[in-house]
Formats: C-alpha cells, sequence, structure tokens
C-alpha cells in the first residue's frame, strides 16, 4: 500500500473533555482484556501518558480482532479489516468518527503529531495475514513485522517524546524493542499458531535444522528443534540489546519501556524453563515474577 500524505482538518469540532474521556475507557478496557503483560508494563508509564498508549493499542488490537477472532456483520475477515482500515483514514479526513477507539486515537494524534501514516503497514500486514501463513526468509518476516509491530515503536516515540533532535532518530532503537517483542511471543506460541494454520519460522531455518512441518504438527520437541530455538532466541536478544541501548533516548516513560523489555524477554527464559516445550506449555510470568522485573528495569 502506498503511504499517503495527510493533514489533520480544519473542519470539524474536536471531541469535549468528557466524551473523550469515555472514548480513552473503552480503549482501556480493550487493552487490559486483551493484553496482562502490555497492560501490567502500561502502569508504569506516565499517568498523562498512559490513555493515549491505550489508544494505540486499542485501534490496533480490533483489527487484529477482526482478521483473528471474528468478523460478525461482514462476509468475511477480509471485508471486516478493510472496512476498519476504511473508518481510520475516514477519521483523518474528516475529523470526526463514530467509532470511540478511532475518536481517542485521533485526538492522540494530534496532540503528540503523528501522522496517521505511520499505522498504514499496520493495515498492510493485516490483510496479508489472510494470505501469508508461511515466511521464506528471515527477511520476509521483517517486512512482515514492520506493520505488525514496528508500528508500534513508532508511535510510542511519538507520545513518550525523544531527547533527540528528531523523533525519527530513535526509531531503530524503538523497531528493535518491537521485533525483539513479537518474535518472543512467535516462538512462545508455536504450537497455537499452528493450530490456526500459521508458522512464523522462517521456512530457510526449518530447512537448516532439518526439522519438518510433519514434526511441528506432532509437537515433537527433538535435539534439532532446540537448536532451532536457541537459535531464534540468540537472534532475538540482540534485538533486546540493541533496543535497551535506545531507552535513553526517550524523554518520559524510560521505566515503562524497560518493564516491557523486560517482561517480555522473560518469555525466552521461560521457553528454556519449560525445556523448549511450546506446544503443551506456555512460557510466561507470575505476577511476582513481574513485579521483580519492574524492579530490575527501574535499576536499570
Amino acid at each position: 500500500m502506498a503511504l499517503r500524505e495527510h493533514s489533520f482538518p480544519v473542519v470539524g469540532e474536536l471531541s469535549r473533555p468528557d466524551d473523550l474521556a469515555a472514548d480513552y475507557a473503552v480503549c482501556r478496557t480493550i487493552m487490559h482484556a486483551a493484553s496482562k503483560n502490555y497492560a501490567f508494563a502500561s502502569y508504569f508509564l506516565p499517568v498523562e501518558k498512559r490513555p493515549h498508549v491505550e489508544a494505540l493499542y486499542a485501534v490496533m488490537r480490533v483489527g487484529d480482532d477482526r482478521v483473528d477472532v471474528a468478523h460478525t456483520g461482514f462476509p468475511s475477515p477480509l471485508e471486516a479489516i478493510k472496512d476498519w482500515e476504511t473508518s481510520y483514514w475516514r477519521a483523518f479526513e474528516t475529523g470526526d468518527s463514530p467509532e470511540p477507539v478511532l475518536r481517542a486515537y485521533l485526538d492522540t494524534c494530534r496532540r503528540f503529531d503523528i501522522s496517521p501514516d505511520l499505522l498504514a503497514p499496520y493495515f498492510r500486514a493485516m490483510i496479508e495475514d489472510l494470505t501469508v501463513t508461511r515466511f521464506a526468509t528471515f527477511e520476509d518476516l521483517l517486512h512482515y513485522m514492520e506493520g505488525s509491530a514496528m508500528t508500534v515503536g513508532r508511535v510510542m516515540v511519538h507520545i513518550l517524546g525523544t531527547k533527540t533532535r528528531r523523533v525519527r532518530d530513535a526509531f531503530p532503537a524503538a523497531d528493535a524493542l518491537s521485533i525483539a517483542m513479537q518474535l518472543s511471543n512467535f516462538w512462545r506460541d508455536i504450537g497455537q499458531d499452528w493450530e490456526i494454520g500459521r508458522v512464523y519460522i522462517p521456512q530457510e531455518d526449518l530447512q537448516r535444522f532439518a526439522y519438518t512441518e510433519d514434526q511441528l504438527a506432532a509437537g515433537r520437541v527433538t535435539q534439532n528443534f532446540i537448536d532451532l530455538l536457541d537459535y531464534q532466541i540468540d537472534r532475538t536478544e540482540k534485538y533486546y540489546q540493541h533496543a535497551r541501548e535506545g531507552i535513553k533516548l526517550l524523554a518520559s516513560g524510560q521505566w515503562g519501556v524497560m518493564s516491557s523489555l523486560e517482561i517480555y524477554r522473560a518469555i525466552l527464559n521461560g521457553i528454556r524453563h519449560n525445556h523448549y516445550d511450546v506446544f503443551s506449555k506456555r512460557a510466561g510470568t507470575t505476577s511476582w515474577q513481574k513485579l521483580a522485573l519492574v524492579a530490575r528495569a527501574y535499576l536499570k
């Protein structure tokens, strides 16, 4: 999808503060219902930033759910996500929307000078999700994550602000964290994703480690599979390292972002703790472990 140049319309009234509070409350409900890790880490962001982070999450979650969970009221998931995309662009073209989530995000973009084009790759990735279920190379997977993950980090940089001369100077570190977090989820959810017909392990890596999709279907944890996951975990750790070095570029929210990093990175340790069984066990952390990770993030 080609990016389009958008500017905020001068027509249309801004929502009243009480209306906006209700819109942001809808976003908060969506985020807390969908992601324990993301919601938990958000508590350690500056309180004035949280509603805007929730608005970003909600816009993307609605689209994700239309692709993966339900497309009620539409003939197909494709029609459902295209309708959400149309609603998104219309909100910026008119300055308003009947959707509370989009009204909240529109307000966030006005406040932090966020271009609506930043989410264009997200809609491309969601549409690809309906037909693309395998990735030949890691580069192909990165192209997908440009829309499914990197968009989050780039908008977050706008919301939190940076110490850099230009906001986009912090994008590489934000991209690294977004990639690392999504890769962590991919490796944790290998079995779950197989059940819905998706394989995020690059095909070139399956071949390199001589692990077949028949073995994947059977949930076999062989030495080859362990070596394959170790390779992916080490690859992911390099992105976390790059991201960790870039957190100092943020003008606010460093503790919350570092907390997110530590909580999602713990997924990798959890996979190893579960002896690489990503088929019958789910790597995660308890509430007490999360608190310990948040304390570690504060010290860092």
